[in-house]
């Protein structure tokens, strides 16, 4: 297990999410300091006993907190751990004020949580936004690490749904991503990649490197569905969708939230997604998780898919 420096703090952002909090129990378990940022409407991650990680102190953060409240939530601290905003537009302009921040306070090296496909001319939304936020980090005297990750296994479960057409009912995994591939990988093989950058005992092993972390194989999603069909015991489809449907389809959620969802399975479409890296298995010690093992591995996070009605 990767242990870590006493003398060094590694403040996260985003610690009430699936990944930070998944990141913070590593740090906390290799006897990391660490400075938990939450949002006003998340809580940390705890102990099975309810008591607080060993080691973390925990901030609260608005959602629009600026760079001079983050400059004080960054004191101190050797490393911060930055995982993008959901929200657009503004989303890059929340970055870079926490990479102004992360200036203004002394803070020697950033790991961002980018997005395989970054690029400024990248399809998914979310992987230009990415771009703009890697090239704006570039640019300062930080030492930066970038951890470009694939889509999560969980939200290829959250593209599921229920119809009912008359007598007829059937379960159907909708995307508007043709028939391409996609190596989506889980929370923790990207919090175990996190854990390694942060607590290396050399940080300069790390320093001005891109990691693609995902998952050990690209399945399209007629595949995608036979998997989720096993575990969940019922019959689950792929249907692919055009633009116009999926729109019709997320009409309850943000102009943002839909594009990113859209633009990220028009990349899967185009094969942005569909290239397996070993980063996982060079930095974790092992291989990824496949969408299988992860499956069995958190049958909560999928339980919906059991429900006599999915949506």
């Amino acid at each position: 297990m990767t242990s870590a420096s006493s003398d060094r703090l590694v403040v996260l952002t985003g610690a009430d999410g699936r990944l930070g909090s998944r990141l913070a129990f590593r740090v906390a378990a290799a006897g990391g300091r660490q400075r938990l940022l939450v949002s006003g409407e998340g809580t940390a991650p705890r102990l099975p006993d309810g008591a607080p990680l060993p080691e973390a102190e925990v901030v609260a953060v608005p959602s629009d907190v600026d760079s001079r409240v983050l400059t004080s939530a960054f004191a101190g601290a050797y490393a911060v751990f930055l995982v993008p905003g959901r929200d657009r537009p503004g989303r890059v302009g929340k970055h870079r004020a926490a990479i102004d921040a992360a200036v203004l306070a002394g803070v020697r090296h950033v790991v961002y949580v980018s997005s395989v496909g970054a690029g400024p001319d990248a399809i998914s939304s979310a992987a230009r936004d990415d771009w703009l936020t890697e090239e704006y980090l570039r640019g300062t005297d930080l030492r930066w690490t970038m951890l470009r990750i694939a889509m999560f296994h969980r939200t290829l479960t959250l593209a599921v749904y229920d119809e009912s057409y008359g007598s007829t009912r059937s379960t159907v995994l909708r995307a508007p991503a043709g028939e391409g591939r996609v190596a989506s990988v889980s929370h923790d093989d990207v919090a175990d990649v996190a854990t390694a950058v942060l607590l290396d005992e050399d940080p300069r092993r790390h320093a001005g490197r891109t990691y693609h972390v995902t998952g050990p194989e690209a399945l399209s999603l007629d595949e995608v569905a036979v998997v989720l069909s096993s575990a969940a015991g019922r019959a689950i489809r792929y249907a692919p969708q055009t633009v116009d449907q999926a729109h019709a389809l997320f009409y309850r959620s943000t102009a943002g939230e839909v594009e990113d969802w859209i633009s990220q399975c028009q990349a899967i479409e185009a094969g942005v997604l569909a290239t397996v890296s070993p980063d996982v298995r060079h930095l974790a010690g092992r291989e990824a998780r496949s969408l299988e093992a992860w499956l069995d591995d958190y049958p909560t996070e999928w339980a919906h898919l059991r429900l006599p009605s999915v949506r």
